[in-house]
């Protein structure tokens, strides 16, 4: 039976463990005590170990499921959870759902036939998970009895289910809900809402089910993103587990971005990194201790607990080598502990999530990847919202490039800057189904202008990190007339479209500075800021550092008195936290810089970049000023114990210099 109830552990390690049965003698060199030994000398206080795997297999003996059929100990997974109990290490369970190549086999009736044969429905002779769809009860019937054997004898705190996926499939049974539902399977849109309907009634069942027969269990879905969908989606959850390995594919601006919205839901969460080179199931590769320490800093920095991904091998011996890089990080977050608990984000700004209005998919959309990105390098703390949030803790929203305003959302927004909120709006957001602005901003939109791209021409008194000449924009503009509004800056166009007719050099044509504008390209109107470019979306694709320098020219104008500023450089990251209870705040700031080493790493059918951190410099001094209720009674760095002098700043403004950082630092700002 289960330990319930219990506040989930700042150190994780998640212990996969995908077994051809191929393999010969699984676990014959599991060894308990070293087991234990090299999880408490790497400073973990719980691991996920595994019931069943992709491959089907279970590794105690099951009777709902098959046990692996080369298991050298019958009971593998008892054997281990019996040794971590006895060095109160926890283990959660894991259950995989909808890879189970063992059923693909047996029950082939029961495999996605997917619409677009993505990589959720392989052929026949490829190396590759063949998906299961959960419209068939017969299988959730299968889980949830799977489930309940493990729950009912073994020791443990909840269960991990994972691959819970939108699979795009039209299989005979989902055939016949979207016809039940009056929804055609000829339109992705539709077989997306198909595929959260079933998912939502195997997570709903499942957790009803569970908690029926063992209160207070943990229970999570893993689907590899946090789905900016509200928190209704999460009502079958008890907590959030956040995959996000940077050098998997997620990056490294992913993450910040999944848990600044995740901190909003009211629900516990930790976030997955892995010790991968690359990602999941990377035997023999191995992640800079330096890299980990900065993941895991940047985790307790922004209110989540901790876990490292990695893969035992098929013999069931730990890995040393693994466990040395990871001792660093968590030795530093067991010191941080204390710091973190029950801490909670000092965010002026909101990102209302593009995600939420257009169901990015299984990451987040480029306009709020960009956003947040921005906001990051600019050091401005910031929540993610959707479109069910409360408004009114925020100074200012940003609704980034392409934001639907019906009228109900208009009546909000409107409110909001009444009550003194600030709107910054990207591209065609805010615009009603007629093409015009739903928020009073002091413009109107005459569509989009006819040159891509084109440039903005301030003169730089927008902002004095701008240029003095037009710079150009890599996207189209809408054109913008000034009804109120002041104009900081204008669209200037080219002297044509590049097209075989005509074009001048090796890329787009100049600005021509002697045509008439396109209209305006920033205005601020009262608390309302504008961007005629999807500004955020753009800057996600080509990174110029002068489109976010557009962006803190208007966020400084709604947003005067910041709470945080620092002068780390654009790569380091900076959170303010709040641990109302113990009448302190805290400053995060860190800096490890990643690098672009991998240029063709596979993925998918194609190739992608890596971002990757390996040795991180020191720097230093870093100066940082924070806005506190009032003068704190002392600061001090929360690793090292080192005091700090204050500096009052006037305003109820204070700030710190630290001599020296290397990777993070936490400035605590004790208060009476």
């Amino acid at each position: 039976m289960p330990v319930t109830n219990k506040p989930i552990r700042y150190r994780q390690i998640h212990l996969d463990f995908h077994t051809s049965e191929h393999i010969l003698a699984i676990g014959a060199a599991f060894d308990p005590d070293d087991f234990v030994a090299t999880f408490k000398a790497a400073n973990v206080d719980s691991v996920t170990i595994f019931a069943k795997c992709h491959h089907g297999w279970s590794y105690y003996p099951s009777e709902v499921g098959a046990p692996h059929p080369n298991l050298a100990r019958p009971d593998l997974m008892g054997d281990m959870i019996k040794a971590l109990a006895a060095a109160d290490i926890e283990a959660p369970i894991y259950i995989s759902v909808q890879w189970d190549e063992r059923n693909a086999r047996l029950h082939p009736e029961w495999r996605v036939r997917s619409a677009t044969r993505n990589r959720f429905d392989p052929g026949q002779l490829q190396a590759a998970w063949h998906t299961l769809c959960l419209n068939h009860k017969a299988y959730r019937d299968e889980l949830l009895e799977h489930a309940r054997e493990v729950v009912r004898n073994y020791d443990t705190p909840g269960l991990f289910f994972d691959i819970v996926l939108a699979t795009d499939c039209v299989c005979q049974q989902c055939l016949e809900s979207m016809a039940a539902h009056g929804l055609d399977p000829a339109k992705p849109e539709d077989r997306l809402t198909n595929d959260e309907w079933v998912n939502e009634v195997f997570r709903t069942e499942m957790t009803a089910a569970l908690h029926a027969e063992f209160p207070g269990l943990r229970i999570f879905y893993n689907c590899g993103h946090i789905h900016k969908q509200g928190r209704k989606r999460f009502a079958p959850y008890t907590h959030l587990e956040l995959e996000s390995l940077p050098t998997g594919g997620w990056g490294y601006d992913h993450f910040p971005a999944s848990a600044r919205y995740a901190a909003t839901l009211g629900l516990d969460f930790l976030a997955h990194t892995g010790k991968f080179h690359l990602s999941w199931g990377e035997f023999g590769g191995f992640k800079h201790p330096d890299a980990l320490e900065y993941e895991a800093a940047q985790m307790a920095a922004l209110g989540s607990k901790c876990l490292v991904g990695d893969q035992l091998h098929p013999n069931g011996a730990i890995n040393p080598d693994t466990y040395a890089s990871i001792a660093p990080a968590y030795a530093r977050v067991a010191k941080l502990e204390p710091y973190i608990e029950a801490a909670r984000q000092v965010s002026q700004v909101a990102i209302l999530s593009s995600e939420y209005f257009h169901h990015a998919g299984d990451r987040n959309s480029t306009a709020d990847a960009g956003a947040a990105q921005m906001l990051l390098e600019l050091k401005i703390p910031f929540d993610v919202i959707d479109g069910t949030s409360d408004f009114s803790p925020y100074a200012v929203i940003i609704l980034p490039d392409d934001i639907p305003v019906d009228a109900a959302l208009a009546d909000r927004l409107n409110a909001f800057v009444g009550q003194g909120g600030g709107l910054l709006l990207s591209g065609s957001s805010a615009q009603g189904a007629d093409g015009q602005f739903a928020i009073e901003a002091g413009i109107r939109s005459e569509g989009p202008v006819a040159f891509t791209p084109s440039y903005i021409g301030s003169g730089n008194e927008l902002d004095p990190a701008l240029t003095k000449s037009p710079f150009v924009v890599y996207g189209t503009a809408q054109q913008i007339v000034a009804q109120g509004a002041q104009v900081l800056a204008q669209v200037v166009p080219p002297y044509f479209n590049r097209s075989y007719r005509h074009f001048s050099s090796h890329a787009h044509a100049p600005d021509n500075t002697d045509a008439a504008p396109l209209g305006a390209a920033v205005t601020l109107s009262g608390r309302v800021g504008y961007i005629a470019y999807p500004i955020f979306g753009i800057y996600h694709n080509v990174g110029q550092p002068l489109y976010r320098h557009v962006v803190k020219a208007l966020l400084s104008r709604l947003l005067p008195k910041p709470a945080l500023s620092t002068d780390l450089p654009s790569a380091g990251r900076a959170t303010l936290t709040h641990q109302a209870e113990r009448g302190r705040h805290v400053l995060h700031l860190l800096y490890g810089p990643p690098q672009v080493r991998g240029k063709a790493v596979p993925h998918g059918e194609g190739t992608r970049v890596m971002e990757m951190i390996e040795d991180i410099p020191a720097i230093g001094p870093v100066s940082a000023a924070v806005r506190l209720p009032s003068r704190p009674t002392r600061a001090y760095e929360a690793v090292s114990g080192q005091d700090l002098d204050v500096q009052d700043l006037g305003g109820g403004t204070y700030g710190v210099t630290l001599d020296r950082l290397r990777i993070h630092a936490a400035i605590v700002f004790e208060q009476a």
